[in-house]
């Protein structure tokens, strides 16, 4: 009876996971479950024969395991990163309540395990059974497909199709170069601006109305964590980890994209000063590695921060609240204005907004009232507040004269308590620009965080060569993006596919070419003849 509870609720839990049904259904799926074994009598049959077995199924049934954890606590399982996660590190990454749920999951694991090891050994029919079992498992399991998947890239006929249409970042002197802020917002995208959230989006709203909003930009593949959405938006490519080509793919990563050109080294080599903060370790998921190799001179993470703070207690799991963030954000900002030694450019990242329930700083709850450590709308509400106020304090003191500011999130959420109302509509990520020299405006574009990119680059007044920069197409103007040529669904098949681009990312080195002429040299193919479209204005 208790094997059969245990792998009931194991089993009722999995299906509400991996569906949208409540919560409580497992208690159904459970009964059911229970109900038919003790029918049939499973481990106890009338012809009872023990036997000392192994079952087959339970590493299957492992990896069934690990799927519905990061099912649960993720909403979306991404092989890319776990993959780069596992290489970049993954220390100071949430706090106790992180470590308890594995612990959990863990021991509810051993008990399935220990349940259908039990069945398996008192009952000949689950003995026979739990070999199909073990092989359906295997087949059924959406981790084990995307590992096939990125495997049969290396065999791949056409593995350098997003390499092709890369396009180094050249850009032109600047005149009067404006100084550069970027605010990522942990997860808050644009899919919270439905009315259906009420007004949790309200203050990024009166934000997007002093600048240039950008309404389209979607998520593909590779671009989906915190990590992969600040590469996707500063180098215009997706993070494909170092994965299964690489030849250190078990060990610690030493660089993030060394091969490639980005935000920050372009900006570097014209005299910026760059600095990035963050409330979480910057050791967590290569940030301090990424910013470091690529040009900023000032990294500073929980460990910086935290020692700079009046009531170093007031912290949370991942690390500094936001609104201590900010203050510290403006204190740089000054720093870097008053030496008056060229533009500055400095990038911040939030925290309020992180899945599952957020992370509201406390000059939140003495505006917005108690909160009741579950509802994300509270959450996106405090964190919108929290980067209009920034701005307006910034502006009010004068630090943004002749400044370009970029506010978007790094990416789309993971699983938060709207998750089934924000999976039912057309998600976006928020992306917007602000600056004296920009006129207020909207701009419709089916685009990805690649985009962001060239479109940085030109609203910092750098010239780009037909308005391109990696994989990614200015959005101000009027050249077609990968998503508006090709659609996103092509842009996610070929992106499994590819391994030349992750040569690139990685290496160093661009890729050997099918050149059938080795001694002339080959220009940057931008698109197939195939591939050509009739250009048509989208801009509104």
């Amino acid at each position: 009876m208790t094997a059969l509870t245990i792998t009931g609720l194991s089993l009722g839990y999995a299906i509400t996971v991996l569906t949208r049904l409540p919560w409580w259904a497992l208690f159904f799926f459970t009964l059911v479950w229970v109900g038919v074994g003790i029918k049939l009598r499973w481990g106890r049959p009338l012809n009872a024969r023990y036997r000392k077995v192994w079952p087959w199924s339970l590493v299957p049934l492992s990896l069934w395991g690990v799927y519905v954890y990061l099912a649960d606590s993720f909403g979306n399982v991404d092989l890319g990163a776990v993959f780069f996660h596992l290489q970049a590190g993954m220390a100071d990454h949430g706090g106790a309540g992180k470590m308890i749920t594995a612990v959990v999951y863990t021991l509810s694991m051993l008990g399935v395990l220990i349940s259908v090891t039990w069945l398996s050994r008192n009952d000949q029919r689950w003995r026979l059974m739990e070999r199909f079992l073990a092989l359906g498992l295997l087949a059924s399991n959406p981790m084990l497909y995307g590992l096939g998947q990125r495997s049969a890239a290396v065999v791949a006929d056409d593995a350098d199709w997003l390499d092709h249409r890369y396009v180094e970042p050249t850009a032109s002197d600047q005149n009067d170069a404006p100084n550069l802020l970027i605010l990522y917002l942990e997860s808050i995208e644009r899919t919270y601006s439905d009315e259906q959230f009420g007004n949790a989006y309200d203050d990024l709203h009166r934000l997007g109305e002093r600048g240039v909003v950008f309404e389209g930009v979607r998520q593909m593949e590779d671009t989906g964590w915190t990590m992969a959405g600040m590469i996707a938006s500063q180098c215009g490519v997706p993070l494909m980890p170092a994965g299964l080509l690489h030849d250190s793919q078990f060990e610690p990563l030493k660089s993030v994209v060394p091969g490639i050109d980005c935000l920050g080294d372009i900006l570097a080599a014209q005299g910026y000063r760059l600095s990035y903060l963050g409330g979480a370790s910057k050791e967590f998921a290569g940030k301090g590695l990424f910013y470091r190799g690529h040009q900023f001179q000032s990294v500073q993470g929980k460990d910086e921060l935290t020692r700079q703070l009046d009531n170093p207690a007031y912290v949370n799991d991942w690390g500094l609240f936001d609104d201590s963030l900010y203050d510290m954000t403006v204190d740089e900002i000054r720093r870097l204005d008053e030496a008056d030694d060229g533009p500055w450019g400095v990038v911040a990242l939030s925290i309020a907004g992180h899945a599952p329930n957020g992370f509201p700083a406390q000059s939140c709850i003495e505006r917005q009232g108690p909160f009741d450590g579950q509802d994300i709308l509270y959450s996106v509400e405090c964190s919108a507040w929290l980067a209009r106020n920034l701005i307006n304090r910034l502006d009010s003191q004068g630090l943004l004269d002749n400044t370009l500011v970029a506010i978007m999130s790094d990416h789309l959420t993971m699983r938060v308590s709207v998750w089934d109302e924000l999976t039912r509509l057309d998600r976006q990520n928020t992306f917007m620009l602000l600056g004296d020299h920009l006129s207020p405006r909207r701009v419709q574009r089916d685009a990805t965080m690649l985009d962001v990119f060239p479109t940085l680059l030109e609203s910092l007044g750098f010239t780009l060569d037909d308005h391109r920069a990696g994989l990614g197409v200015s959005l101000l103007g009027d050249k077609e993006t990968l998503v508006e040529r090709h659609g996103l669904d092509t842009l996610n098949e070929r992106l499994r596919e590819e391994t030349a681009l992750q040569h690139r990312l990685w290496e160093g080195l661009a890729p050997q070419r099918r050149d059938t002429d080795s001694t002339t040299p080959q220009e940057q193919v931008i698109e197939t003849p195939a591939d050509r479209t009739d250009e048509v204005d989208i801009m509104r």
